[in-house]
């Protein structure tokens, strides 16, 4: 399957209850011809595809999931259509709606001039549906009401359990209150006589088991028509266990005239209502671990200030072109990405970048959607909309990393996949020692401990322990500007032993500045670089647009320049005002016989320090000299101290020369240099390196580090610096400060003792609550709450990873 013809889709799963749900999805999703790579998240509820539309659609897709068992959360939104004159006209817009990619089905009313598209919300939004029918020649409006939204079909999730919760409890606490009364302990508990009645204790537990509790029943009913089983399984076969073999007891007690106290209702009612009540817990927690998408969409705009017809008018963000004028007040959201045209404030950026400093934008610059605008009126154009915009962008990133699996959680789907068959043979197993063996004949206690065994050991807790760790430890991620690309990047990162920083744009600022101004004695500092600005103004070199913003940086005023000339190589000669100046290399000097001899200690002393010296001459005589560098960044030596002190090797790679290296990694702290390397023989160190036994991270800014980006073990690009760069990395670092290095590594190493916490927990739990239960020693309710909480407890336990500090 080439590249060209992949399509990514995201899909939202409803019936999801374990691991193993997850998992038969998954392989069912694999399955499917067409089919390059499908990756379900239980904790987000989810599936990720990739496949070719030449060999499979995404109904086919959707198809799949339902066959086996599960269902699809859908879009619908409905439309005002305009222009239809025949039924020509609405078969003609369903057909046009029907062939775009996201759209599942549309029904187009010529009556009531309306239409209704059930569509998926990862592809489509209803502005795109509207483009798409205007473009077939009619007119459409979206109504305002939505009949089903994919954004709230948790919060349904969460009232259905509440309801269903309350009404189970409310039926179960009797049973409890004759189970729990009839103890030695608890005798003194008054215990009204009708609730001893079996026919009661029935009616009462009856609608919990098959109302309440038919989830589970279909359920389980769909994992066994597909050849597996699920934690539905274990609950529908302990509860209706427990419930079938109390009816039976219950009706052998007809015409006896005792109440019979040995009977097992409760376990089963209790069992599924804390089941649900573990669920309840479940819904909200998992609500909570996708908070960082939903911060990360809150900052968009909503509305934008658009210059069209020469009228200035306020419309949705969905509506804004690339092109469009966009005006952006004081205290405003800059509403897309584009760029300045009229004005200058300061940009509060920290959502992109993580720095609290407003940076100073003016005429020119550019903006990012989402950022805010501190203090002046700005102009700007629209270059980048909707899904292009940088915060657009980011959101993809995080969802696509909260979305994808780290190997260590294909271990436990694995395991999960086995688990259920594995503990219902552990549970007749159970059954039978204790029946024919342990305590021969009695019945009674042999179903209860199958049911305890049955119960404890559902993989609720197992299935959720690594992905919403995943989930928590990236979106914490984004929000400190480390955006993962994947589950695989965040599990992967911990393990680096060697970090090779790119020099220019990476360990440096990227760009020369003025560092020194060397002149003869008394000569006149602010006259000979008025004439040194003059003339470097006219020239276009990166090293002469530096020189002139150091002057001006001094505030001083340029002359006028009668003639100039750039001679590449050597520098450049100008008249200004009546003098003529000369700025450049000693050979320059020496062509005009300028004697600077005893400058030369003065000059190499300057770029022993990694800085470019060049040489002044007014009238033929030599004045001083003019000094430009690459500074490093005011944070790298701070970042490269903690990198070594976390027991990193540290190594700087660059293109320049050693000597301007050495002098550069000197000040950074950085004791290994490879240098005078071409862009293509980045990936050629980086390959040795690893060839070594070392775990290497790449950090690079520019075009020409990106194949060293794809050929380390983890790359990581500098947000500041080019898209191919971090589009080849599998970390953007969103700030430019090197210190985010050492925040990805911790927020990978902590994430990870995180996952392996939740995953100690849950198999543990699960390896002592069998034999525990296998043994009799564990009550089938108690058991029942135990497992319901152990989910809720690994789900709190990732979202810790919310609150991290760095």
């Amino acid at each position: 399957m080439s590249d060209q013809k992949k399509i990514e889709t995201r899909l939202q799963i409803t019936g999801m209850t374990c691991a193993a749900c997850s998992t038969r999805v998954e392989r069912g999703l694999n399955k499917l011809a067409g089919v390059d790579t499908a990756n379900v998240n239980l904790a987000l509820e989810n599936a990720s595809v990739t496949y070719d539309p030449e060999q499979v659609s995404e109904k086919e897709i959707e198809k799949m999931i339902q066959d086996l068992g599960y269902d699809v959360v859908k879009e619908k939104a409905e439309f005002l259509i305009t222009g239809m004159t025949c039924a020509a006209c609405s078969s003609r817009i369903e057909k046009v709606l029907g062939k775009m990619e996201g759209v599942n089905s549309a029904n187009i009313n010529l009556a009531l001039e309306s239409g209704t598209v059930e569509y998926n919300p990862s592809k489509l939004k209803p502005s795109d549906i509207i483009a798409r029918i205007e473009k077939a020649g009619y007119g459409a409006t979206e109504k305002v009401e939505k009949s089903e939204s994919a954004e709230n079909f948790r919060q349904k999730e969460l009232e259905k359990q509440q309801g269903k919760f309350v009404f189970s409890l409310i039926l179960t606490i009797p049973l409890l209150w004759a189970m729990v009364s009839h103890f030695s302990i608890t005798s003194f508990i008054y215990l009204p006589d009708m609730l001893m009645n079996p026919w009661v204790q029935l009616a009462l537990a009856t609608p919990v088991q098959f109302f309440i509790g038919w989830q589970f029943y279909t359920g389980a009913y769909k994992a066994l028509k597909n050849k597996s089983a699920n934690m539905d399984v274990l609950v529908a076969l302990g509860t209706t266990a427990a419930y079938v073999y109390s009816l039976y007891l219950s009706i052998e007690s007809i015409g006896s005239g005792a109440h019979m106290v040995e009977l097992y209702f409760e376990t089963s009612a209790v069992i599924i209502t804390l089941i649900i009540l573990g669920k309840l817990f479940e819904v909200r927690a998992k609500g909570r671990s996708s908070e960082a998408i939903k911060k990360l969409m809150g900052l968009q705009a909503k509305t934008a200030l658009v210059l069209r017809d020469g009228k200035e008018i306020e419309i949705p963000l969905d509506e804004v072109l690339v092109g469009d004028i966009v005006s952006v007040k004081p205290g405003e959201k800059v509403p897309v990405d584009g760029e300045i045209v009229e004005g200058q404030s300061a940009v509060d950026e920290s959502m992109l970048t993580g720095e609290s400093i407003p940076v100073d934008k003016k005429s020119g610059d550019s903006v990012y959607g989402s950022t805010i605008n501190k203090n002046g009126f700005l102009k700007m154009k629209a270059t980048k909309v909707g899904k292009e915009t940088a915060l657009a962008q980011i959101i993809r990133i995080v969802e696509q990393a909260q979305g994808s699996k780290a190997p260590i959680q294909r271990l436990a789907d694995k395991i999960s996949g086995i688990f259920v068959p594995i503990v219902v043979g552990i549970a007749v197993l159970t059954f039978l020692v204790w029946y024919f063996i342990v305590d021969p004949g009695n019945f009674a206690q042999a179903l209860v401990n199958l049911i305890a065994v049955l119960v404890i050991a559902c993989p609720c807790a197992l299935g959720l322990a690594t992905p919403t760790s995943i989930m928590a430890g990236s979106g914490r991620a984004a929000e400190l500007g480390i955006l993962f690309k994947g589950g695989e990047h965040l599990e992967q990162t911990h393990r680096i032993t060697t970090v090779v920083l790119d020099k220019t744009g990476t360990v440096t600022n990227g760009a020369p500045v003025l560092t020194d101004v060397k002149l003869e004695a008394g000569e006149d500092e602010a006259a000979i670089l008025a004439m040194v600005g003059a003339a470097e103004k006219q020239s276009e070199h990166p090293l002469a647009q530096a020189i002139v913003e150091g002057i001006q940086a001094k505030g001083i005023e340029f002359g006028s320049v009668g003639s100039f000339e750039a001679i590449p190589g050597y520098g450049i000669e100008a008249v200004v005002g009546e003098d003529t100046v000369v700025v450049g290399t000693r050979k320059l000097m020496n062509k005009h016989h300028v004697a600077a001899e005893h400058a030369e200690e003065v000059v190499r002393e300057l770029e022993t320090n990694g800085k470019t010296a060049m040489l002044i001459a007014v009238n033929g005589e030599y004045k001083g000299i003019i000094a430009v560098a690459d500074t490093i960044k005011d944070t790298s030596k701070q970042a490269v101290k903690r990198l070594k002190d976390m027991g990193l090797e540290v190594v700087m790679m660059t293109g320049d020369n050693e000597r301007t290296a050495k002098a550069i990694a000197h000040h950074a702290g950085i004791d290994q240099v490879i240098a005078e390397v071409l862009p293509e023989q980045k990936a050629e160190e980086v390959a040795k390196l690893q060839k070594q036994g070392k775990k290497v991270a790449m950090v690079g800014d520019g075009i020409n580090d990106a194949p060293a980006l794809v050929t380390a073990d983890i790359g990581m690009a500098i947000g500041t610096g080019t898209d191919v760069a971090m589009e080849a990395a599998d970390i953007t670092l969103m700030r430019g400060d090197l210190n985010s290095i050492a925040d990805a590594i911790i927020m990978s190493k902590k994430t990870i003792t995180n996952i392996k916490q939740n995953l100690f927990w849950a198999f543990a739990y699960n390896s002592m609550g069998i034999p525990i239960a296998a043994l009799g020693f564990l009550a089938p309710w108690v058991a029942g709450a135990a497992m319901a909480f152990s989910s809720v407890s690994v789900v709190l336990n990732a979202l810790r990873l919310q609150k991290v500090k760095l």
